[in-house]
């Protein structure tokens, strides 16, 4: 992650189902599900302003930590996320066992 994304905080905006970073009055965020210990995450997405700038990439990451430090596991339905993790396969450490595409990460 950028250095300059490393201390916003990411929020779990419950009211909208999203896990957000705000830079200069716009949004990162990814579009999530919950459901007991499994987090589905569905879409990433960030306002235009911040289109290439590793916004989205930084959301990912902070959530990716979010859902391994509350013990989470994580359905990457998301094509962003689940490109992500095959690029940084460390992370499959957090995805559930179960995800249908498991053994392609």
């Amino acid at each position: 992650m950028k250095p300059e994304f490393q201390d916003i905080p990411l929020v779990k905006n419950e009211a909208k189902k999203r896990f957000e970073i705000e830079v200069n009055g716009h949004f990162a965020f990814i579009n999530y599900g919950e459901t007991g210990h499994q987090i589905a995450l569905v879409h990433t997405e960030t306002d235009a302003e911040l289109t290439g700038t590793g916004a989205a990439q930084a959301v990912v990451e902070k959530t990716l930590q979010y859902i391994e430090d509350n013990d989470k596991k994580l359905l990457p339905f998301c094509p962003y996320v689940f490109a992500y993790i095959k690029r940084h396969p460390e992370w499959k450490r957090v995805v559930d066992s179960r995800f249908a595409g498991y053994d392609s990460l």
